[in-house]
């Protein structure tokens, strides 16, 4: 069973734009965003590796490390490696991408291991390395720099009653106007999907562990059965 405090390392066949191999465990201390992308998504060009590079320009890299994640679950011709390389260079994506590692099924591996749902999406994590934050959509960018700062005045080893108390005052203070709302094949996903798909793990594990599923009314693009762009 997945576990947003222990969660699993990306596994990448290959980092774009960065020198070496990066790993969430050398980058604990920072908050950790990630941006979830497929180049074949339209979702990822226009929302999400352009708010990537934005928070690379507002956030210092010695507190908040921004990172991607590619993930080819389909036209895998269209999404090599290299297309890949060229896709990032073309817009102007300089951010450390990793390239999800095929496990000779469907779905890549990382996106298996976090029960990804589909591009773009969010994975945000805290210093102490527990995934505090999973979207799948666009999310504004007020909002998501609003949780990196609360994740910020936390230290890397805050006890757990801060992130809970933290927790409830973000809770308290973002409003999600789409909370319930359903939207139907207008994303083109093939099927109905709905906001505000969350859990809390405030009790238990000392954080919000939230899959808000398209949290601002910006589709995200769902692998499933009938998917299509």
């Amino acid at each position: 069973m997945f576990n947003p405090e222990r969660p699993p390392e990306i596994t990448a066949t290959r980092w774009l734009n960065s020198d070496g191999k990066r790993t969430l465990k050398a980058e604990k201390g920072k908050v950790v965003f990630v941006a979830v992308a497929a180049m074949a998504c339209p979702g990822s060009l226009k929302y999400g590796l352009p708010q990537a590079m934005r928070l690379t320009r507002a956030f210092s890299d010695k507190q908040v490390a921004v990172l991607g994640l590619h993930m080819a679950f389909e036209k895998f011709d269209e999404q090599t490696p290299d297309k890949v390389a060229a896709f990032l260079d073309e817009h102007g994506f300089t951010l450390p991408v990793a390239l999800d590692k095929p496990n000779g099924e469907e779905l890549p591996q990382t996106m298996k291991d976090y029960e990804l749902q589909g591009t773009p999406a969010i994975l945000l994590f805290d210093r102490q390395g527990r995934l505090r934050r999973h979207y799948l959509g666009a999310v504004d960018d007020l909002r998501i720099g609003a949780e990196i700062m609360a994740l910020l005045i936390e230290d890397k080893d805050s006890p757990r009653d801060t992130s809970i108390a933290l927790e409830r005052k973000l809770a308290a203070a973002l409003l999600n106007p789409d909370d319930d709302h359903t939207h139907s094949d207008s994303c083109g996903c093939g099927h109905d999907h709905a906001h505000n798909h969350s859990h809390d793990h405030a009790d238990e594990q000392g954080h919000d562990h939230s899959h808000d599923h398209a949290a601002h009314g910006e589709p995200g693009h769902v692998h499933g059965p009938d998917c299509k762009h």
